[in-house]
């Protein structure tokens, strides 16, 4: 069964793959280099930790946005080890929260102070969680352009590291111009390691975006033998269906349906199984 930071993820996978299949390639990114590089300048003066924490407060309980007010204050006040440590029982914070855009920032900030491979490849991990499924366009290309230079830095110490290239790949599939440089830093993780459920998954997405649905369907399959969950199941199943396997997206439908347990969710799986089932 999914958990509460899961299921929003899911309930958004329904809505978005009308957009995903949609869309050509080219639309993930951006087209027109100069206007990007002005944009990108504008975006990092409007989002930055102050601001994407006070927007990440919204809504949340009184009591825990006085308990985060009050770390950022003595954040503000620390220097080296002392403040590395606040950051950390800051960025658990939000992460109890399932705010991740604010922790990329965090753990950004803590590379900083101390570079260390963890902190650039948490930073990176955060700001691409932040910006995966998130409405705001404008702060998705921000955080998913911080995401690849954290991921960046993680790779500049560790080169080999296959959870750095895989986000880094992942990160640059959406947020460049040339986003099969991202693909061809994905192969090569999946070549070193055919079991990697993140670069699989990212390729998978890929491939059904492209319309490529037997390799989509390939890559998925592999992800749900190695960690099945209610969203690759979906995209099997989509894969499946835009294949003509009617019987196999049934079934790879129904298993989406039985792991994610979500009302919403399972009521489209059953219009789009009595729609495969005619």
């Amino acid at each position: 069964m999914l958990n509460t930071k899961q299921i929003v993820v899911v309930v958004l996978v329904v809505a978005l793959m009308g957009v995903l299949l949609a869309r050509p390639i080219k639309g993930l990114v951006n087209e027109n280099k100069e206007s990007a590089t002005s944009a990108t300048a504008e975006a990092s003066s409007t989002y930055n930790f102050k601001s994407v924490s006070d927007v990440s407060k919204q809504g949340v309980d009184a009591g825990l946005t006085q308990e985060i007010n009050a770390l950022e204050e003595k954040v503000a006040k620390a220097d080296g080890e002392e403040k590395i440590s606040l950051l950390g029982q800051l960025a658990q914070k939000w992460d109890d929260l399932a705010k991740y855009a604010p922790q990329g920032f965090i753990y950004e900030e803590m590379a900083k102070i101390s570079p260390k491979f963890e902190y650039w490849l948490k930073s990176g991990d955060a700001f691409r969680s932040a910006y995966t499924n998130l409405q705001d366009t404008a702060m998705a290309k921000e955080l998913n352009r911080l995401a690849i230079q954290s991921y960046e830095k993680a790779t500049a110490l560790d080169e080999n590291n296959l959870d750095a290239k895989t986000g880094l790949g992942a990160a640059m599939v959406t947020g460049t111009n040339n986003p099969m440089s991202g693909i061809a830093i994905l192969r090569e993780v999946v070549a070193k390691d055919p079991k990697n459920i993140q670069a699989n998954k990212t390729l998978g997405l890929f491939s059904l975006q492209s319309r490529q649905f037997d390799k989509a369907v390939d890559r998925f399959k592999t992800v749900v033998e190695l960690k099945p969950d209610a969203e690759s199941y979906f995209y099997l199943a989509t894969g499946y269906e835009n294949m003509g396997l009617k019987n196999e997206a049934i079934a790879a439908f129904q298993k989406s349906k039985e792991l994610a347990s979500d009302p919403t969710l399972s009521q489209f799986i059953d219009r789009r199984v009595e729609e495969l089932s005619k």
